[in-house]
């Protein structure tokens, strides 16, 4: 298993770009400034910080209301085989939210919450980025 991004779900998340690229001077992945994912990368290190619409986790999730004001951070942790993994941590008690299921055409995801309540994807990379 290999930590592979925290994730800031956002609201603003033009505003969010604009501070990690501008005021951090965090590399930007795509450019995508107005969002609705981007991912950015310190100068040394393999894992990053990613930005992604509040609003779209809560659709994925199926948890979307009248607004989208739910859960703010999320840990990305990438395995080898998303059904493997996620057979073995329901069998040791995990609840899955949603998955395993295609994310895009890259990966597969699952997500589930620990003991407090804190938003944990998990995903099985399909195509690495050439």
């Amino acid at each position: 298993m290999e930590l592979a991004q925290v994730r800031l779900l956002v609201t603003d998340f033009a505003a969010c770009y604009r501070f990690y690229a501008d005021v951090l001077g965090l590399k930007p992945q795509s450019g995508a400034d107005r969002g609705p994912y981007e991912k950015f990368s310190p100068h040394t290190g393999s894992a990053g910080i990613a930005l992604q619409d509040r609003a779209m986790m809560a659709e994925v999730l199926h948890e979307l209301g009248d607004t989208a004001t739910g859960h703010r951070s999320l840990v990305v942790l990438r395995v080898d085989d998303l059904d493997a993994y996620c057979a073995a941590v329901t069998a040791r008690g995990a609840v899955l939210l949603h998955g395993p299921a295609p994310m895009t055409e890259r990966m597969r995801v699952a997500h589930l919450k620990d003991p407090e309540g804190n938003l944990v994807e998990l995903q099985e990379w399909l195509l690495l980025r050439g």
